[in-house]
């Protein structure tokens, strides 16, 4: 067999990216081609990189890296990710992984990184590693740890059917409201004030995008927006099956990121603005309901949540070239 590789191709490679990707990690983390599409779309405020292995001509693998050195409300500028690496099964065991993440740690760190994530960057492809794939080990070998006393993610779910505001929603003297078109200026203000970083920067992906402002809902105190939550459906501007809801009954909805400012955090706005925002998704039509990378299950379980994919961060300090 000959083995060759090559740039990943960001405007070209979205197809095989997304029969690979769905090969390894199977049909519960499948990928169709617009997803991947959206994933190879290049950043605004950082650098993406990528390699495509080929075996006898065709797509065997690939990985794809990021680094925000020009945006340190992100991150760090030492901060990076490999944002997703695989391989498809009939060339697994050959090196092809090995390579494909040797190459990535080595163009990271002549972007100045010193320290790499798996997953959970800007529009990641996952929030760390998925559990279920059971590959920790291969990354053990090359030098990734667990990150922290409790390393674990979660994305929640529940069937909104029957749904009902739950006893921890109380009357506050804030407002939540779904967006109106004008009312941009006031989110984006609004975080940049609050999460400068990887929301921020979603927020100013999707309205780049064309996004509708309806599909956030925003909390209004007596000084203007005070708190938020994204929703996402099936027709919002960025893929909902991003979120991996397969397992959940259709039609499918997806709730988050969700905060509100730090000095109205422990007067019952978070829980207000939830409820507003599962009401609207009900409202829609949603039935099975995703909530995407969570540490915070216990907050979620009130509101009817269940763990529905875990996954295990995982991180790594480079060595000097």
């Amino acid at each position: 067999m000959s083995t060759v590789v090559r740039p990943l191709e960001f405007s070209g490679d979205s197809a095989a990216v997304a029969a690979i990707w769905s090969a390894a990690c199977g049909v519960g983390l499948s990928m169709p081609s617009h997803v991947a599409r959206y994933h190879l779309r290049p950043v605004r405020c950082g650098r993406m990189m990528g390699q495509m292995a080929l075996v006898d001509g065709q797509p065997a693998g690939f990985v794809l890296a990021s680094a925000f050195a020009d945006d340190a409300r992100i991150a760090p500028a030492t901060m990076g990710w490999v944002n997703a690496i695989a391989v498809a099964p009939d060339h697994q065991r050959r090196g092809l992984g090995n390579a494909l993440l040797a190459w990535a740690e080595a163009r990271l760190r002549e972007q100045g990184v010193t320290d790499v994530q798996l997953g959970g960057s800007v529009r990641s492809v996952v929030p760390a590693l998925p559990v279920e794939l059971a590959n920790e080990p291969f990354f053990a070998k090359r030098g990734f740890t667990r990150a922290g006393a409790q390393p674990y993610v979660w994305d929640v779910g529940r069937d909104l059917r029957g749904y009902a505001s739950p006893e921890c929603v109380q009357p506050t003297d804030g407002e939540a409201l779904p967006g109106q078109p004008g009312q941009e200026g006031d989110l984006l203000r609004f975080l940049e004030r609050e999460f400068p970083g990887h929301w921020r920067v979603d927020l100013e992906d999707f309205l780049h995008l064309g996004g509708r402002i309806g599909d956030y809902v925003l909390l209004w105190t007596s000084r203007g927006v005070d708190g938020f939550c994204k929703l996402t459906f099936g027709d919002s501007v960025q893929p909902l099956e991003r979120y991996y809801p397969y397992g959940l009954p259709q039609p499918w909805g997806q709730l988050g990121p969700i905060g509100v400012s730090a000095d109205c955090r422990g007067k019952g706005y978070g829980a207000a603005i939830m409820d507003a925002g599962l009401r609207r998704l009900g409202e829609a039509g949603v039935i099975g309901c995703l909530i995407d990378w969570t540490s915070i299950v216990d907050f979620y379980a009130r509101f009817g949540f269940a763990p529905h994919r875990q996954y295990v961060r995982m991180s790594k300090r480079l060595s000097r070239a």
